[in-house]
């Protein structure tokens, strides 16, 4: 999804291309070479030339396979990866890495959230065509988003308790909960937040119809946010309203770095049942990887006395 995001904020249209190494190959990944089954001319091969001039990868799998392509294109090849790589700042032209990773480099930019499709242009557009399943909804309106057990996490049944009876008590206050849940959360919570937009006349999205994802933050007047996902986190700190945290089990030093740095700017709050926090500056890091990526490829291509590539370098 960050790769599909920062394409979407250079005004691309990505050509999407999954590489499926097997073993022992993937063992070896990142630092190990690819999977020779997935070489150009194997049946099936994502690495078809002729070679992009713009190749963004995300996924430690991926990094062998950059690499391949930056030296079968002869160098032509502007290539990107998104995530510290663990193999150094050489593994590609550009690296964004979130700035709780330790990765440095001239080639390096850091941010505190990551990129995302949460857009101030589709916020614009949500709120200006309001989602017909939310507009009527009384406010404050508060968009729930929750996400479920993970590499660092978990929702236990006490975790699972204490999150609903905090969003009990919050609808009970008179906010309006709009709620989106992910494959991830357990069935226990998804039953409890079933009952609690029922109750009080909320919203919870049960997977049928249009993603209203983009439409509950735009609407939202607040955000409760589930602390085990860095993505959901990033997209609700775009919106400019406070943003509560509730935390379950478990958690990781740089989960702790990130949230204590959105506390810091006043965005972050711990979710305790209520409303808390003032409007903030919205916090958009993808215009800024966007931009040094443009900027990156223009300065590749005139290097290579190659033709400027077209793309913005300015960015709402």
């Amino acid at each position: 999804m960050q790769a599909l995001s920062v394409a979407d904020a250079l005004g691309l249209v990505p050509e999407i291309r999954r590489v499926r190494p097997r073993a022992p190959f993937s063992w070896l990944m990142p630092w190990g070479p690819i999977d020779p089954r997935e070489r150009p001319g194997a049946h099936n091969s994502p690495l078809v030339p002729p070679f992009p001039d713009l190749l963004i990868g995300s996924g430690r799998r991926a990094v062998p396979y950059l690499r391949f392509v930056k030296r079968a294109s002869g160098g032509r090849t502007y290539t990107v990866f998104l995530k510290d790589p663990r193999t150094g700042p050489g593994t590609a032209d550009f690296i964004w890495a979130p700035s709780y990773d330790r990765i440095r480099g001239p080639n390096v930019l850091t941010t505190l959230t990551p990129p995302h499709r949460v857009s101030p242009g589709r916020l614009a557009a949500a709120r200006a065509h309001p989602d017909p399943r939310l507009a009527g909804l009384k406010r404050p309106r508060v968009a729930v988003l929750v996400g479920g057990s993970s590499r660092h996490h978990r929702f236990e049944a006490e975790d699972c308790a204490r999150f609903a009876a905090r969003l009990e008590a919050l609808a009970g206050s008179g906010a309006a909960l709009m709620i989106t849940a992910s494959r991830r959360t357990p069935q226990r919570l998804r039953d409890a937040l079933a009952d609690l937009a029922d109750r009080h006349g909320g919203f919870l999205w049960d997977g049928k119809g249009e993603n209203p994802f983009v439409a509950l933050l735009a609407l939202a007047d607040a955000v409760v946010v589930t602390a085990d996902s860095f993505n959901m986190v990033g997209e609700a700190a775009a919106t400019g309203v406070p943003l509560l945290v509730y935390e379950p089990a478990g958690g990781h030093r740089k989960l702790r770095v990130f949230l204590d740095a959105l506390r810091a700017k006043g965005i972050v709050h711990a979710f305790e049942g209520r409303l808390e926090g003032a409007p903030y500056e919205p916090l958009d890091s993808t215009p800024l990887v966007a931009r040094a990526i443009a900027e990156g490829l223009a300065r590749h291509r005139h290097a290579l006395g190659l033709p400027d590539a077209a793309l913005p370098l300015e960015f709402p």
